[in-house]
């Protein structure tokens, strides 16, 4: 039986506002380039593995500016590569200057608050685990988020980001359950799906943008809306059989 539904934060609650696709469109036209926002979706979608592995061998809050501006360079490099647009790393720095210079915030996605407070009702224990290092309570706070949640778990508090285990076991202790009554929902296949399952937890990926529609090995859905239907049956129906992956898309 499942007691708790564990969510990562970025790209599973909340996106940036005004979109990044958008941030990135106009800052490539700055410099004279024209890239498609299928194409800078994309891009994110593959340069968002490297940030997520490179943020667990070493957290980019751990690592000088100096570091920092270099790995953001190489990222934007990657993500106008992919977009199908390659640039050099001196073009990816400069139009990574003018994409952070842009004022944005956080903004749940539209399918989060309903699924959540259907969650709540329903008597499921909520957490948010997230590797960004903020006051993830005054956070969900601010974006209504915090009615319908239980606990956070925050890389700064655990020190250690996701998939490491310390970020989880501190979440199953706050929840005080066991692994396998426990789901967690994220977007990322190392940081979420590896991350979850290397401790007994049931992973679903929140595949938003239809990127891992090969995936076969966990539970995939393509909307908050849809993890409420999968968890009718489970945990057998976050069990993949037959090498098939369960899927609501």
């Amino acid at each position: 039986m499942i007691k708790a539904i564990f969510l990562d934060f970025y790209h599973t609650l909340v996106q940036f506002w005004p979109p990044l696709d958008q941030i990135q469109q106009a800052s490539c036209r700055e410099m004279g380039l024209n890239v498609s926002e299928e194409g800078i979706n994309r891009g994110y979608a593959l340069a968002d593995v490297y940030f997520n592995r490179e943020n667990e061998i070493r957290p980019l809050a751990e690592r000088s500016e100096k570091e920092r501006s270099e790995f953001f360079a190489h990222y934007e490099q990657m993500i106008l590569e992919n977009a199908g647009v390659p640039v050099s790393l001196d073009l990816a720095a400069q139009i990574w200057k003018l994409a952070i210079a842009v004022p944005k915030d956080f903004i749940p996605y539209d399918d989060v608050i309903p699924a959540l407070s259907e969650l709540h009702q329903q008597g499921y224990r909520l957490a948010v685990l997230s590797n960004l290092r903020r006051d993830m309570s005054e956070l969900c706070r601010h974006l209504g988020l915090a009615p319908y949640l239980d606990f956070y778990v925050s890389s700064a508090e655990v020190g250690a980001e996701k998939p490491h285990a310390a970020v989880f076991l501190a979440a199953l202790e706050k929840a005080a359950v066991a692994p396998g009554e426990v789901v967690h929902v994220g977007d990322q296949l190392r940081s979420d799906v590896v991350g979850a399952r290397g401790v007994g937890i049931h992973p679903v990926l929140l595949d938003r943008g239809g990127w891992h529609q090969d995936i076969e090995d966990c539970a995939r859905i393509e909307s908050l809306a849809q993890l409420q239907p999968l968890l009718v049956d489970a945990p057998r129906s976050l069990t993949p059989s037959n090498g098939k992956s369960p899927s609501l898309s």
